[in-house]
């Protein structure tokens, strides 16, 4: 056996241990309580907010994803993603603590039970509710199909894919079942650990390597000088497809139920502004050390196509590190999978327990029943999204594709609300419907790809979600004025 695959077992075996543990030391503070189940009693401060937050959102795309970007586009990948995620970052003290004080306030856990605070009605709560989950189930299964083929080849095959998908899945559910957000968040805080520390290692082993980063810039520079394009590679970033996607990760970030029901978690306002301060600074530092070691690619892989370049950072580690680290980066990646699917599955546990089972089943369910039936629907989520992994259906990928923009056109009628904007609930509704079809018409071919405009078809979805919205107002305003008259 290899370095790298003894590297590679015992990274993983202690990891997945570690995983376990916090889950056990979960389990001593958990009441039989909705709150302390599904928002850790309200108590997450600052350092563990904060890695909750990161490890949540940087999926394994952090780890394969940019590299792969940055060898297809090129630097100009680098400050989107930084600038976005910065933006994105202003929703936590601003958004985040309005939207943690209500929850407080008045109790609620769910994305629709705050929704339905706001504008009282079941068919746009039902709408928010189905629009999270249609839009997140599916990012949910994609996750145990990356962590097996990602493990299958992080063992060379030792552990198949199959058997992979189904350890990581049977790790999170044992350790999310048995402490619910508390252990979620306890794990994201090694999670972000890892994924930090693991890419700064990736980073420096690569630059040093290549001849240090100096040097590599300067001969890639001379062979490929596109790649230090502000457009990228074959122009990618045009002007507005540029600023289609540093519109996307403001509108889309805070949407995604995991991400909200953190907000609800916050200890304080505080907390939320601490995060909301040091994210971008992570973020700006770490994305560059992904993007860099996919545009080097070049010099040692300069022929990959497509896809392909999705793995140009297991080659460059293989290529320019030691054999022992390949393995334990990729452990980080894996990480990064598997902090993602824990909080999905919290996630849609809590809204499909709380907004389906005791709203309209069983409203007198208890506190302690709510929690079992939660635990239950943990692991029913689990199987499913399982098994859509082993089998994944053309449309689920589609849907997965299209999940950021899909949440994205939450973003009006959902903040507008809960910053004193009272649509009326058939204009909340409308917005979201004709918001939503507009999307579904480009990913169809219905509506011609020229009404993009040359952005993402965020953009004239968004244009058409908020006309509704703006049309609603202006009709309460004048049903106000006549009234009055």
């Amino acid at each position: 056996m290899s370095t790298t695959l003894i590297s590679a077992f015992l990274a993983l075996v202690v990891y997945l241990l570690a995983l376990l543990w916090l889950g056990t030391q979960s389990l001593g503070g958990q009441t039989n309580s909705a709150d302390s189940y599904f928002l850790a009693d309200r108590r997450l401060r600052a350092g563990v907010l904060f890695f909750t937050l990161i490890a949540t959102n940087f999926s394994a795309f952090f780890f394969l994803g940019f590299a792969g970007a940055g060898y297809r586009i090129g630097i100009a990948y680098y400050p989107m993603m930084a600038f976005g995620t910065g933006l994105a970052a202003l929703s936590f003290g601003s958004l985040g603590c309005r939207v943690r004080r209500l929850s407080a306030d008045h109790g609620l856990i769910t994305p629709s039970e705050l929704i339905g605070h706001l504008l009282p009605g079941e068919g746009l709560r039902l709408l928010v509710l189905a629009v999270m989950v249609l839009f997140t189930l599916p990012y949910l299964a994609l996750q145990p199909l990356g962590a097996g083929y990602l493990l299958e080849s992080l063992t060379g095959g030792a552990v198949p894919f199959e058997v992979g998908a189904v350890l990581l899945t049977v790790v999170i559910v044992l350790y999310v079942v048995g402490g619910g957000m508390r252990a979620v968040a306890r794990t994201d805080v090694l999670q972000g650990i890892l994924m930090f520390s693991l890419m700064l290692m990736a980073f420096a082993a690569v630059a040093k390597g290549v001849g240090g980063v100096e040097l590599a810039n300067r001969t890639l520079f001379v062979q490929r000088p596109e790649l230090f394009s502000p457009a990228g590679l074959g122009h990618f970033f045009t002007p507005r497809m540029l600023a289609s996607y540093l519109l996307l990760w403001p509108l889309c970030l805070p949407m995604f139920p995991q991400m909200l029901m953190r907000f609800f978690a916050a200890g304080d306002d505080r907390s939320l502004k601490q995060s909301m301060v040091l994210y971008p600074v992570v973020a700006g530092v770490l994305f560059i050390c992904p993007v860099l070691i996919g545009m080097w690619g070049h010099l040692a892989f300069p022929d990959l196509l497509g896809r392909a370049s999705d793995q140009i950072m297991p080659l460059m580690l293989s290529q320019y590190s030691p054999q022992w680290l390949t393995g334990i980066v990729m452990v980080g990646a894996l990480a990064a999978f598997m902090s993602t699917l824990d909080s999905q599955l919290l996630a849609l546990s809590s809204m499909l327990t709380r907004d389906i089972y005791k709203r309209y089943w069983r409203p007198q369910a208890s506190l302690a029943e709510q929690v079992r039936v939660g635990q239950l629907v943990v692991i029913a989520l689990a199987v499913a999204g399982l098994a859509i992994a082993l089998r994944p259906p053309e449309a689920i990928l589609s849907l997965a594709t299209h999940a950021f923009s899909g949440l994205a056109l939450l973003f009006p009628m959902l903040v507008g609300a809960v910053y004193g904007l009272r649509w009326s609930v058939v204009g909340a509704m409308l917005s979201v419907i004709a918001g939503e079809a507009v999307l579904l018409g480009f990913a169809m071919g219905v509506i011609p790809q020229a009404f993009q405009g040359g952005c993402l078809p965020l953009i004239p979805a968004l244009v058409v979600a908020c006309t509704v919205l703006g049309v609603d107002q202006l009709i309460a305003r004048w049903s106000s004025s006549g009234l009055r008259a």
